[in-house]
């Protein structure tokens, strides 16, 4: 870590007016340590990609996000396939791949973990899917992607009330989605590890996980997940029933969830998803907790797509 670039989402999570604050004072940790380092703030959704590009053509070897996964998710775009690393500062509501790479608050003590962490290479989720114009369109994921009633919830969210609410906004919309969402089945063909033959299913919500540990009260919703992985870990809902969501995710919070015929975990390279024959049900994708488009979509895993800072304890 030699030129370091921090790009700053100052609309990120619920303390906003204090984020340059707590930037600068890890950006005083870095140039401490002899790192040259730039501060660059977002100038709104969808920016931070064209930032990390514009610092990468002037010769950064490390981006660091400082935000939310949002922030991450879009950095990701313009870093995946190169070389330049890619180092989080956790300062948004959900920080997902932050908490799987033990890094806490502030960003001062996150960024002395990174000062000492492994760039290492690793594999990292891509999804295809349709935009809201019909646009074929893809994105790449660190955390997870999801079609279903993961991608309904993420469509409803106002991101106002999330950075005014914070994780409380989340639990209120899971609430809604869950009394009121009809959870329509959709055709997926799953391809195993090693395999080339596709498997397939018809489920209500899909999940492809590339981390362990989402931090919060669903921190181990996937075990076996992890960032040095080379597949994706699913958890796939066969049930319409209300009624054995709600049982799957107050085991998960308690820390007993079990999978079933009904509620499977997997490993998979790709998942092809489809909207059922004469089904007029619009499905909806996300990734990285962005709402992206609807179905049909394709999840696949990219081998050694990015760099990335991996404290030691990770």
């Amino acid at each position: 870590m030699h030129r370091v670039a921090l790009i700053y989402n100052p609309a990120s999570g619920q303390h906003a007016n204090g984020y340059l604050e707590s930037v600068e004072s890890a950006c005083a940790v870095l140039r401490e340590a002899g790192v040259e380092a730039e501060i660059l703030p977002t100038h709104g959704p969808g920016t931070a990609g064209e930032i990390a590009l514009e610092a990468v053509d002037k010769g950064c070897d490390t981006v660091l996000a400082c935000g939310g996964d949002g922030t991450v998710h879009e950095v990701l775009q313009t870093l995946a396939g190169g070389t330049t690393a890619l180092g989080v500062l956790p300062m948004g509501t959900a920080n997902a791949l932050a908490a799987d790479l033990g890094l806490g608050s502030p960003p001062a003590r996150a960024v002395r973990a990174l000062l000492t962490a492994s760039p290492v290479r690793v594999a990292v989720g891509k999804i295809s899917y349709r935009d809201r114009e019909g646009t074929e369109r893809s994105r790449y994921f660190t955390v997870a992607a999801g079609v279903g009633a993961d991608g309904q919830f993420f469509y409803r969210l106002d991101a106002n009330l999330k950075r005014r609410f914070g994780y409380a906004v989340y639990l209120l919309e899971a609430f809604h989605i869950w009394s009121t969402h009809r959870f329509p089945l959709f055709d997926a063909r799953v391809v195993a590890p090693g395999s080339s033959q596709a498997q397939v299913e018809q489920f209500s919500q899909l999940l492809a996980v590339r981390i362990g540990n989402f931090g919060g009260v669903v921190q181990h919703l996937v075990p076996g997940a992890a960032l040095r992985n080379s597949n994706l870990r699913l958890v796939a809902f066969k049930t319409r029933s209300r009624y054995r969501y709600l049982r799957f995710v107050a085991a998960v919070i308690f820390r007993r969830h079990t999978f079933s015929s009904e509620i499977q975990s997997l490993d998979a390279v790709t998942v092809e998803c489809s909207p059922c024959n004469g089904s007029a049900e619009r499905v909806l994708v996300e990734a990285d907790g962005e709402m992206l488009g609807r179905l049909p979509a394709r999840i696949e895993i990219v081998p050694d797509a990015l760099t990335l800072l991996i404290p030691s304890q990770s």
